[in-house]
């Protein structure tokens, strides 16, 4: 009896992180005319994962007028915009590997929808978050702020 009431406590316990998890869903829309829908995406303190989808509702191509979505701290936005642009389309115009970058989507064309899901454990509350377009060109205009918690 009492080896049953330990196999439960633990079973319980190892249930309790996955429990206590919780997943946030957020969309945003890119355009043609290089905007996103939204300048600012508040996400709350206690959400552990962020499910975010980008959608362009525009028609021009992805070689034309791709977009998707880059999230660095602010103080890391410019450089890690302006390395991007000695990149790809095929490396969604970012540096490779770069630990400034917190989360990216790929790059899509109109009419195209795209997801990322990333973890919020190493955001810190009321950080200063900055979230842009990485296709060359487009981060000046295409930016906003990311807040977490």
């Amino acid at each position: 009896m009492k080896a049953w009431r330990v196999a439960v406590g633990l079973g319980a316990l190892m249930l309790a992180p996955s429990a206590m998890a919780r997943v946030c869903a957020v969309s945003i829309d890119s355009t043609d005319q290089m905007s996103f829908s939204s300048r600012e995406i508040k996400v709350a303190a206690d959400c552990t994962a962020v499910d975010l989808t980008l959608r362009h509702t525009g028609k021009l191509a992805t070689t034309a007028m791709g977009h998707n979505w880059v999230l660095t701290r602010t103080a890391d936005y410019q450089p890690v915009a302006m390395a991007g642009m000695r990149m790809t389309l095929a490396d969604s115009y970012l540096p490779k590997a770069d630990k400034r970058v917190l989360a990216h989507t790929k790059v899509i064309g109109g009419g195209e929808t795209t997801r990322v899901r990333f973890s919020t454990q190493g955001l810190q509350k009321g950080g200063d978050y900055t979230f842009f377009c990485s296709f060359p060109g487009h981060f000046a205009m295409m930016k906003g702020k990311f807040v977490f918690g």
